[in-house]
C-alpha cells in the first residue's frame, strides 16, 4: 500500500519563496522517483519537476528551471519542492507523483506514475 501526501501549499506573494513536501509510504527501491505536477484551471497538467527518491538525476521544466529546486531526503522517505521567485504563472494546484519502473511514457508525464497526492494549492499574489 502506498500512500503519497503533500504538504506546504498556501499565498505567498509574488517574488516569494514557498516550499513543498511530499512523503512517500511503502514505496522503497534505489530507482523509485518523485514528481512535480501543476494544473491550472482550464489547462492539462503540467510537468514541474522530477528526482530519483534517493537523490540525484533530476530534470526541471524550462518554465520553473533556475528558480525552483527538486531534493529528497532519503531517510525521510521525502521529496522537497523548493520555489523561489514566483511568478504569476505559477499558481495553480500542486500534485505529487511517485512510482518505480517502469514509467509509462517516460518520467515526465503524467502517465509514468501510478502513485499520487491529493494536490496542495499554490497561490501567488501581487
Amino acid at each position: 500500500q502506498v500512500h503519497v501526501v503533500e504538504s506546504g501549499g498556501g499565498l505567498v506573494q509574488a517574488g516569494g519563496s514557498l516550499r513543498l513536501s511530499c512523503a512517500a509510504s511503502g514505496l522503497t527501491c534505489n530507482r523509485c522517483r518523485g514528481g512535480w505536477f501543476r494544473q491550472a484551471p482550464g489547462k492539462e497538467r503540467e510537468f514541474v519537476a522530477t528526482i530519483l527518491r534517493n537523490g540525484g538525476s533530476t530534470d526541471y521544466a524550462d518554465s520553473v528551471k533556475g528558480r525552483f529546486t527538486i531534493s529528497a531526503d532519503t531517510a525521510k522517505n521525502t521529496v522537497y519542492l523548493q520555489m523561489n521567485s514566483l511568478k504569476p504563472e505559477d499558481p495553480a494546484l500542486y500534485y505529487c507523483a511517485a512510482d518505480r519502473p517502469p514509467f509509462n511514457g517516460g518520467y515526465i508525464y503524467p502517465s509514468g506514475y501510478d502513485y499520487w497526492g491529493q494536490g496542495t494549492q499554490v497561490t501567488v499574489s501581487s
